[in-house]
């Protein structure tokens, strides 16, 4: 793998790691909005899952960055966007007392996000596929790169 495609990796994942350690953070500091939004998907124990959920996000977002076992993490960031997606974000929302114009908006944001769940499901594909590249936990283990 050139120099290049490594350092154009290291930049992707710094990237798509962002989010995760930012929003498992929060999750584990403040669980009290994502309890919430599993309550009413209708999940039990949503204060518990909401505090699994913020540890998940927050090791796969710093393995990510790290680049430690990229491929297992790839996959397994790629099911969850996908499967907080289509239990979270996809369906309309009503909440009781909204105007109709602002409800429209929330639908439209839910749709994006939605969206933005299955565009990340690619990219954590395209990661768990190609690996981490040379500058990564990875690779100083060893671990096969296929990308070139």
């Amino acid at each position: 793998m050139s120099n290049a495609n490594s350092t154009i990796l290291l930049i992707a994942r710094i990237l798509l790691s962002f989010m995760f350690i930012y929003s498992g953070f929060g999750k584990l500091t403040d669980p009290a909005g994502t309890a919430g939004m599993i309550s009413g998907a209708g999940m039990p124990a949503a204060t518990a899952l909401a505090y699994l959920a913020g540890l998940f996000e927050l090791v796969t977002g710093l393995a990510v960055l790290v680049g430690f076992q990229t491929r297992i993490v790839g996959w397994a960031l790629a099911l969850f966007c996908v499967f907080t997606g289509v239990i979270f974000h996809s369906g309309t929302v009503a909440v009781p007392g909204w105007p109709d114009a602002a409800l429209g908006w929330i639908n439209a944001l839910n749709g994006i996000m939605l969206m933005k769940n299955f565009t990340l499901a690619g990219a954590y594909i395209l990661l768990a596929t190609v690996g981490a590249g040379a500058y990564s936990v990875d690779a100083r283990r060893g671990a096969i790169a296929i990308a070139a």
